[in-house]
């Protein structure tokens, strides 16, 4: 490999993202588990995700507006505006967690920012994902943020773009196969897996990836070894 620039995710990857998720929709279920049943509740949440996805995109606030849908849809319109209450004050909780980094990341981060040009490559919301590189610490190591409305691989060229590289010369690193890592294979880079133990269904996939220019880690500080920092 002749990297010039290696690339983030940022939730998940860098810091912790999913397991808030996961406590607000309980806390949802919960709320509303007198409409319906709480696996009946989060197979509407996700249902509901995924249709709005093209109008509200990733993140918290679309997230929030998804719960707000559901709690409409499974309560026939009946929902009152103190749950209407509740539901915002969960997506306002997210949007104030505290960020929790993933061990090894900043150590890692430091090392190979010596040597190569390192960016964060996310979805989600441009305030929110930029408020937590700023509170995580770890700005300073990144030569750019990119926040994409999807991780295709027509996105991941546009970025090849604005960093005038090749894309043998790009690596991306998360914890997404369907992401983080096929987009970028499909475009000719390099990518690296690091599973985290909670991933969204909608960021799963149901089979192997094999590649040349495919990694797979189990923790962020084997990323060193790839590269012999």
């Amino acid at each position: 490999m002749n990297l010039k620039v290696i690339a983030f995710d940022a939730d998940d990857t860098l810091f912790i993202n999913e397991p808030y998720f996961e406590e607000a929709e309980k806390a949802f279920c919960i709320l509303m588990e007198d409409y319906l049943s709480h696996q009946g509740i989060s197979k509407e949440v996700f249902r509901i995700q995924i249709q709005n996805l093209p109008l509200y995109g990733y993140g918290i606030k679309a997230y929030t507006l998804s719960l707000v849908e559901t709690a409409i849809s499974i309560s026939g319109g009946t929902i009152t505006n103190k749950h209407i209450t509740r539901i915002l004050d969960l997506g306002k909780d997210l949007l104030q967690k505290p960020i929790e980094l993933i061990d090894g990341v900043e150590e890692t981060l430091k090392s190979l920012s010596s040597k190569y040009k390192l960016v964060v490559a996310t979805k989600g919301d441009l305030k929110d994902q930029q408020r937590k590189l700023h509170d995580s610490g770890l700005g300073p190591y990144f030569h750019h943020i990119e926040v994409m409305a999807e991780k295709e691989a027509v996105n991941y060229e546009k970025l090849l773009k604005r960093l005038d590289i090749e894309s043998h010369e790009f690596m991306m690193i998360g914890n997404s196969l369907k992401s983080d890592v096929l987009p970028v294979l499909e475009i000719g880079g390099y990518a690296c897996h690091i599973p985290f133990h909670t991933t969204w269904a909608h960021e799963r996939i149901d089979f192997e990836v094999e590649h040349a220019n495919f990694k797979a880690i189990k923790d962020v500080r084997e990323v060193l070894n790839l590269f012999q920092v």
